[in-house]
């Protein structure tokens, strides 16, 4: 099994990085670091060199989510797990590991096409993170935060995180099919999934989508923060996806904006931590407790 230790890092192909320049900057209040491409964007919210890179392209969407290992005999276990399982991957360039400043990384696509970067040893800055509201983001062994990637079959996506990459269960959705396209009265699942103390760091609806993510999910540590965040977002015009509400699952209060990249981002804070050997997987029944109109999008 594959021993991923968080999500580390998200990198963003985009047509318009002075967008993405006031929507990390402005309103999500992200620290922007510094990187080796100066036509690239590096985004900071705690002590990593960069969280978030945003990089010039012809489309706007999700590149890749690199997942942390501890070190090079985990990753080299990693290898040896995919290879087994049937995974093709490669190995990073040079160029690659001296852009996202990591010692190693292995690249392989899920069977969607979402692209995964397995790494370790990235660099972290002796500089503190000075974000320009104040807002400190909830890592450390958490990692960044998590994200809900797009796949076409559910059944095949929950064998495939957990028993190739070693995610575990945290809990679960059902929606009805017609929902994303099947047959009346036939049922599709969310399912939530963990690495470490977050409740979950990857989920996934079976539902394509052009920007290959539905979602990456910040926390920061005070509800202000994201009171503050929310102003932002009206501020400067930011398109909302849902209003202000609190999870069932994750417990998480948050809201849902929609960044330049075409996918949301959720903005939250009070996310439920768990504990796996007494954690038991659920189903819940609906998606909040409270709030979370979606309908604020349409």
């Amino acid at each position: 099994m594959i021993d991923i230790k968080s999500m580390g890092y998200i990198r963003v192909a985009s047509t318009d990085l002075d967008s993405w320049k006031t929507f990390a900057g402005k309103v999500l209040g992200l620290a922007e670091g510094r990187g080796p491409n100066p036509a690239h964007q590096y985004w900071r919210i705690d002590e990593v060199s960069a969280r978030l890179v945003v990089f010039p392209s012809d489309v706007d969407q999700l590149d890749c989510a690199g997942w942390e290992v501890a070190d090079h005999q985990a990753l080299q276990a990693a290898r040896e797990h995919l290879q087994k399982a049937g995974v093709e991957f490669e190995e990073g360039t040079k160029e690659e590991l001296a852009e996202r400043r990591v010692q190693e990384l292995v690249r392989f696509r899920d069977p969607w096409d979402n692209v995964f970067e397995l790494y370790h040893g990235i660099t972290y800055e002796s500089r503190p993170v000075v974000t320009p509201y104040a807002a400190t983001f909830v890592t450390g062994d958490q990692g960044m935060g998590h994200i809900v990637l797009p796949v076409l079959d559910d059944v095949e996506a929950l064998r495939f995180y957990t028993e190739v990459l070693g995610f575990r269960l945290r809990d679960s959705m059902s929606m009805p099919g017609e929902f994303v396209g099947k047959e009346p009265g036939s049922k599709v699942w969310l399912r939530f999934l963990g690495v470490n103390p977050r409740h979950h760091s990857l989920a996934f609806l079976p539902m394509p989508n052009p920007s290959k993510c539905v979602h990456v999910m910040l926390e920061v540590d005070e509800l202000d923060d994201v009171g503050r965040a929310l102003e932002r977002v009206r501020k400067h015009g930011a398109p909302l996806s849902a209003t202000l509400g609190r999870h069932m699952n994750d417990e998480m209060i948050s809201f849902y904006v929609r960044s330049p990249g075409g996918f949301d981002v959720e903005f939250g804070t009070d996310g439920m931590t768990v504990e796996d050997s007494k954690w038991v997987a659920r189903e819940s029944t609906a998606v909040s407790y409270w709030g979370h109109d979606f309908s604020a999008g349409r």
